[in-house]
């Protein structure tokens, strides 16, 4: 292709391409209109290439942060899932529980029962003595009337009667205290005896009406919370089941949104790809010495380059700077700033020299956008005026589009520019302004060579 720019025998038969552009004959005009044609399809190609492959580096983006916020989800549904397991467990534990107490109340009933029935026995075994107390105070008492009629020979024994009959008088009033506490102590222990009876008919309707507080017996209550505990383990279980579902189904997509993110970084690869060879193509016309609609640029970032490298040699001989200092890539990140930008030894000298070759390019030819030299890293020290703002803390978006100086912008634009040490190089690109905008542009740039080495790049960039 290069050899038809150049030279076009006369005998050789002119190409279908060829003759739709020029008449047969008119070799250098032909050339010069093909060249013309191949240039704008090529730019056209790149443009198209450019905005494919953004597209797929924004939908790259999103499936990324899809399958972050999946992976995430998995994580969470896991630890739902494990905490639906606990509960489950924790509530069979509670239902065993409730079952221990039930029967444990059951044994007290029994206890209970049978403490009654002992009571009953001491309660029967004071109206006994009541009634031998009745009776000793019956035999005293003819004792001591016996005794009276025998006069002096039964005062010993009448002492002794009198004795008895108090003696039974007592045991008969203490008799009748066991008897009245024993009452007391039945009737309550019968109360807590009938608290505790069970009742299933009772317990089956409270818990079908759901008011299992119906009944207050003690027994009834833990049969209605057993059956609550019960409810619980059933709809425990069931959470957990539908649990591990959507764990599997987030999982499933988990691996869908990483499999469609490769198909994606893949198709970005491809695209970027054609935009090489859109961007070669337009590379190899320009060299064909025919003039296109980019030899401009690429001569004005070839003008603007050297006389940068010209300055900063100045400035090397001059001893403004050294060349330790001028290659320095020890970057200082700059406390605060967002996005983040960087100190450099040689920062004050490019604020010095380079606003004079920058600013005049911009008003160099139309639609140019920025003009900036980058070191081999892609950090820009100077940028365009326009976009030399101090930054505003907190406010991402402004510093994005308006503080663009001081950062090293290592996309693959940015440092196929600041690396190249051909004599000028074309690329295609998005150039991100901040806040989801874009802007679809043309770069052409030039080494910047300093004491015969390679400092960067010289960035000039364009709108179609």
């Amino acid at each position: 292709m290069l050899a038809l720019f150049k030279k076009r025998e006369p005998a050789e038969a002119a190409s279908p391409a060829l003759a739709c552009v020029a008449p047969t004959g008119e070799g250098a005009g032909s050339v010069h209109a093909l060249a013309s044609l191949l240039q704008r399809d090529s730019s056209g190609l790149g443009r198209e290439a450019a905005e494919l492959r953004g597209t797929l580096e924004d939908s790259t983006t999103v499936a990324t942060r899809q399958s972050e916020t999946l992976g995430e989800l998995i994580s969470q549904a896991r630890q739902i899932g494990q905490a639906q397991d606990h509960i489950h467990r924790e509530t069979q534990h509670s239902q065993q529980a409730m079952q221990r107490a039930r029967e444990t109340v059951e044994q007290v009933g029994h206890e209970v029962a049978g403490v009654v029935s002992t009571l009953h026995q001491v309660s029967d075994a004071a109206r006994q003595i009541t009634q031998v107390a009745l009776q000793t105070r019956l035999v005293a008492f003819n004792a001591s009337v016996e005794a009276k009629r025998a006069g002096e020979a039964g005062l010993g024994f009448s002492v002794v009667a009198d004795a008895v009959k108090d003696l039974s008088t007592q045991v008969e009033s203490i008799s009748k205290a066991i008897m009245s506490t024993v009452s007391t102590l039945d009737q309550r222990i019968q109360s807590l005896s009938n608290d505790l009876r069970v009742d299933e008919q009772a317990i089956a309707k409270a818990v079908d009406k759901g008011h299992g507080q119906a009944d207050r017996q003690v027994h009834q209550a833990l049969l209605g919370a057993e059956a609550a505990v019960q409810r619980i383990v059933d709809a425990a279980g069931i959470s957990a089941e539908l649990c591990r579902g959507i764990q599997d189904q987030v999982t499933r997509m988990g691996h869908e949104v990483s499999q469609s993110r490769e198909a994606l970084t893949t198709a970005t690869r491809r695209s970027e790809s054609v935009l090489g060879v859109s961007e070669r193509l337009m590379e190899l016309i320009a060299t064909s010495g025919v003039k296109t609609a980019d030899t401009p640029y690429i001569e004005l970032a070839q003008r603007v380059a050297a006389q940068i490298a010209e300055a900063l040699e100045q400035a090397v001989a001059q001893r403004r700077i050294s060349l330790e200092q001028l290659f320095d890539e020890r970057y200082a990140p700059l406390p605060g700033s967002q996005p983040q930008q960087h100190g450099s030894p040689f920062n004050a000298l490019t604020d010095e020299l380079f606003p004079a070759f920058q600013e005049g390019a911009l008003k160099a030819l139309p639609q140019v956008v920025f003009c900036i030299a980058a070191d081999r890293n892609g950090y820009i020290s100077t940028h365009n005026r326009a976009y030399c703002h101090p930054q505003r803390p907190g406010d991402v978006t402004w510093n994005t589009a308006n503080s663009r100086w001081r950062r090293i912008f290592n996309d693959r634009t940015g440092l196929a520019s600041a690396r190249n040490t051909r004599p000028f190089l074309l690329q295609t690109y998005r150039r991100d302004m901040g806040g989801g905008t874009f802007v679809l542009l043309k770069e052409a740039s030039a080494p910047i060579t300093v004491a015969g080495r390679h400092w960067g790049g010289l960035r000039l960039a364009y709108r179609f």
